[in-house]
């Protein structure tokens, strides 16, 4: 039996990346996975198929993230998603992995970019949490993902990795707030992520999906308000 048998996850951006090698590392842990896309519904379901053809189960939600009501329609088509798959009401793991990036530096960025950032990054995250809350399981847990950003200077990509310090400060203060009901709450933040065209020797989607899933696993349960890095020691 797996770490996560019996329980439901939701994994947002979900169809490609980091986000498909979460989702399927959940689901290999025999989690109910709810694969959350924003506007490629092929790839999500791409992902779909990757984890049924591994034997677990999985479901897709589109909705778009960056729209003020984006997180509101994910969390009613979360509960419609769960009920045609004959799934209970509830949710036991949260990863916010969906994210914008780019923007480019100070002189660069565009209030209309950065506020799409700020929808996807920050925002979607916090009112996700806010909305699911009543229906996240005791001794749930939550997940966000952020950046390696946060730590060292990337001015090309300021806008982004504001979003992404604001991010970590809601793990914090939810690791706090939640704790009484044993809900933990933890950020995994990547490093650059390896791609066929990459030559050193750089962490894969699947190397962040572990750190995940171990975050989500009842191993876990005394880490909370913690930031673990998954770069390799490159930034050091």
């Amino acid at each position: 039996m797996g770490a996560l048998e019996g329980k439901t996850a939701l994994v947002t951006g979900a169809s490609r990346g980091i986000g498909r090698g979460i989702a399927r590392r959940l689901a290999a842990d025999g989690a109910l996975v709810v694969v959350h896309y924003g506007a490629d519904e092929d790839a999500a379901d791409g992902t779909v198929r990757l984890i049924e053809k591994d034997g677990g189960r999985a479901v897709t939600v589109g909705a778009d993230l960056a729209e003020p009501d984006g997180h509101a329609l994910l969390c009613t088509r979360l509960w419609e998603a769960l009920a045609a798959a004959g799934a209970e009401r509830g949710l036991d793991v949260l990863v916010n992995n969906a994210s914008l990036t780019g923007g480019g530096h100070l002189a660069e960025l565009s209030a209309e970019h950065y506020d799409r950032l700020h929808l996807v990054n920050t925002r979607a995250p916090l009112l996700l949490i806010q909305r699911l809350l009543p229906d996240l399981r005791e001794d749930g847990r939550i997940v966000n993902i952020s950046s390696a950003a946060t730590r060292v200077a990337v001015p090309e990509s300021i806008g982004y990795a504001m979003t992404k310090g604001a991010l970590e400060a809601l793990t914090l203060a939810l690791a706090k707030d939640l704790g009484p009901r044993g809900i933990t709450v933890n950020t995994v933040a990547p490093g650059h992520v390896a791609t066929e065209t990459d030559d050193l020797p750089l962490p894969s989607p699947e190397d962040i999906a572990e750190m995940v899933a171990f975050l989500a696993s009842p191993a876990a349960g005394w880490t909370t308000g913690q930031r673990l890095e998954v770069s390799g020691g490159l930034l050091i």
